[in-house]
C-alpha cells in the first residue's frame, strides 16, 4: 500500500491480499506447508530465486499481512513477525552479532531483556555495557572498538524514562554502530524510531500490537538488507509466529490508534490525579510537566502513553497494600490490555535482577506501575484509593 495513506487507513488496510475467494477480512492460512506445481518450483522456492510460500516456519500469507502492515505504520522497508517480543529481541541479536561483539545498552532495559545480555549472551562472548538511558554522553563513553549496537528501550519500563532516538542515533552513527529500539509502550501510534534514526524497531506485539491480552507475538522492523539477516536466523532456528497469531493481531492492529489514543488520554488524568494525592510520593509519567524528560517526550511522542508509574510513600508492604485491595485493576504484570493491570516491578518483573541493579535502575520497593486500560478514569481511581487509604 502506497505512503499517502494516513496510519489510520494504513492499520485497517495495509498487506491485505484477496484470495480467489475475495474475503472481506484477512485470511487465516492454517497449513505447516505449500504444494508445488512442479520440482522445478519447488526448487526456486526453497532457493528463492522465485517469491512464494514454502513453509510455515519462515512463510506464511497470514504471517506475511501482518509483517506488511506493521513495516507501513513503522514505516519500515519490511518486517520480521516472530513468536515473542523476547524472541525478537534474541533474533535481533543473533542476527546482527558475533562473539567478541559490545552492546552498548540502557541500565533501564526490561527486566527479561537484561537478563538475556548479561546472563545468555554473554555465555557466547557478547558483552552489554549498561548505562544511563539519558546521559548520551554516558553511551558515548562506553563504545569500544568492538561496539556494533546501541540498544533502548524509550520509555523505559518500569520508570518511563525517555532516550533522546536522535542524539544517540547521531553518536552511533558516526561511528557505524547500529540502533535498535524497543517501541513497545508507544507503539507507531505515539512514536516513530525510523524516522528520528534508529535503524531497527522491535516490538513485543503481545501488549498494545494486539491490545486485549490474548496472544503472543514479537517484531522487527527497519531496511530490508538488516531484517534479511534477522529472517535467515528465524528460518534456521524458528521462533515463528503462528498464523493464528498474526491474524489475531492484524485484528487488533486495526483499533490500534484508536486505542492508543483514549487510553493515553486516561492516563494522563489518572497521572494528574496520582502527583495531588498526599499518600504519593512521586509519579513518573512522560505527559507531566514535572517528568525529567518531558520536553524531549513532547518532542519524540505524540502524547505521554498509557504507563504510569509512582511511589507509595512507604516501601514493599505500603505498595502491596495497595495491589492487594484492587477489586477491579488486574494483578498482572502484562501492559498494553483494554483492562488496566498494575504490578509491583521489583518483585515482577524486575524481580530476577539483583537488587544493586534494581537501585541502580531506580527501581524502589515502594514503586507501582499501572497500564491504564479504557475502564471509566473515576472507577480507576476509586480502585487505588480503597488501598491509598490503608497507608
Amino acid at each position: 500500500m502506497t505512503e499517502q495513506y494516513r496510519l489510520d487507513t494504513l492499520a485497517v488496510r495495509a498487506g491485505q491480499e484477496r484470495s480467489q475467494f475475495h474475503e472481506h477480512s484477512e485470511a487465516l492460512y492454517l497449513t505447516s506447508s505449500f504444494v508445488f506445481d512442479n520440482a522445478a518450483q519447488a526448487a526456486a522456492r526453497f532457493s528463492g530465486e522465485e517469491a512464494g510460500f514454502v513453509y510455515a516456519r519462515f512463510t506464511n500469507p497470514t504471517v506475511a499481512v501482518f509483517q506488511e502492515r506493521l513495516a507501513a505504520l513503522e514505516g519500515g522497508e519490511a518486517c520480521i513477525a516472530t513468536a515473542s517480543g523476547m524472541s525478537a529481541i534474541l533474533s535481533t541479536l543473533m542476527a546482527l552479532l558475533k562473539a567478541g561483539d559490545h552492546i552498548v545498552a540502557s541500565n533501564s532495559l526490561f527486566g527479561a531483556t537484561l537478563q538475556l545480555f548479561n546472563t545468555i549472551l554473554s555465555r557466547f562472548g557478547v558483552a552489554t555495557t549498561c548505562v544511563s538511558q539519558t546521559d548520551a554522553a554516558a553511551w558515548e563513553a562506553a563504545i569500544r572498538p568492538q561496539t556494533r549496537l546501541f540498544f533502548l528501550e524509550t520509555p523505559s519500563n518500569p520508570l518511563t524514562e525517555i532516550a533522546d532516538i536522535a542524539g544517540l542515533s547521531c553518536i552511533a552513527h558516526e561511528r557505524g554502530i547500529l540502533v535498535a529500539v524497543d517501541n513497545c509502550f508507544c507503539t507507531p501510534v505515539l512514536q516513530r524510531p525510523l524516522e528520528l534514526g534508529a535503524d531497527l524497531v522491535i516490538h513485543s506485539a503481545t501488549k498494545y500490537l494486539d491490545g486485549q491480552g490474548r496472544v503472543l507475538g514479537g517484531a522487527v522492523v527497519g531496511a530490508k538488507p538488516l531484517t534479511d539477516e534477522v529472517l535467515k536466523f528465524l528460518r534456521t532456528a524458528g521462533p515463528s509466529l503462528s498464523p493464528f497469531n498474526a491474524w489475531v493481531l492484524l485484528k487488533g492492529l486495526e483499533t490500534l490508534k484508536i486505542r492508543m489514543e483514549a487510553q493515553s488520554a486516561s492516563a494522563l488524568r489518572l497521572a494528574r490525579w496520582l502527583e495531588a494525592h498526599p499518600k504519593i510520593a512521586r509519579v513518573y509519567y512522560p505527559g507531566l510537566p514535572s517528568h525529567p524528560q518531558h520536553a524531549l517526550a513532547t518532542r519524540q511522542q505524540t502524547c505521554g502513553g498509557a504507563i504510569v508509574s509512582f511511589e507509595v510513600k512507604g516501601g514493599r508492604a505500603e505498595a502491596w497494600r495497595v495491589v492487594d485491595n484492587c477489586r477491579l485493576l488486574s494483578i498482572t504484570a502484562n501492559l498494553g490490555d483494554t483492562k488496566t493491570t498494575i504490578t509491583h516491578p521489583a518483585s515482577t518483573t524486575h524481580g530476577r535482577i539483583s537488587a544493586e541493579a534494581r537501585a541502580a535502575a531506580g527501581i524502589s520497593e515502594g514503586l507501582l506501575r499501572v497500564a491504564v486500560g479504557l475502564e471509566a478514569l473515576d472507577d480507576l481511581q476509586n480502585d487505588l484509593e480503597r488501598g491509598l487509604a490503608l497507608i
